[in-house]
């Protein structure tokens, strides 16, 4: 385990959220923000909570407040989200771009207390392991949704980027 391996499955977590956002491009507001009964609620809510958890989460790591998640909206805010998701992304690339090996074993969560005991390593995996389930009841929603949806499996990303 080494911030290089984390930093390369990242580089796939990110083209993987921008694969479903172009899904997401593609639908109506109606079906955007159209109630989901799975989950976290329609494919809007649940962009929301993906950004927003990863937000929390790398704001723990580097001992910032987050910002607040964007509120509901009965408007199409895509651009607005988009921004924000591209915000969050910056500020973990920029996370990741300063790893180094020996803070993997690091427990710099200082708030909340339960996540005090939390290495790094544990919070990178977890972060990408919520938004693979996220992902996935996303593209559940939008396949029922009529949008044809693809594989987000890694092993397609490795044989593409060795």
């Amino acid at each position: 385990m080494n911030a290089d391996a984390f930093r390369h499955f990242y580089n796939y977590h990110f083209a993987e959220n921008r694969k479903v956002w172009e899904y997401v491009a593609s639908l109506t507001f109606e079906q955007f923000a159209q109630p989901v009964y799975y989950s976290r609620g329609s494919v809007r809510e649940q962009i929301i909570h993906l950004i927003d958890a990863e937000q929390v989460w790398f704001c723990e790591l580097r001992d910032v407040m987050p910002s607040d998640p964007l509120p509901a909206s009965d408007t199409d805010d895509r651009d607005a989200i988009r921004v924000y998701w591209d915000t969050v992304e910056q500020n973990i690339r920029f996370y990741l771009t300063e790893l180094r090996d020996d803070m993997l074993f690091t427990k710099p969560i200082k708030e909340p207390e339960e996540d005090q005991v939390l290495a790094v390593w544990q919070v990178l995996l977890h972060v990408a392991n919520h938004a693979t389930d996220h992902r996935a009841q996303l593209l559940r929603a939008l396949h029922d949704l009529g949008v044809d949806t693809k594989s987000q499996d890694y092993i397609f990303y490795a044989y593409d980027h060795p």
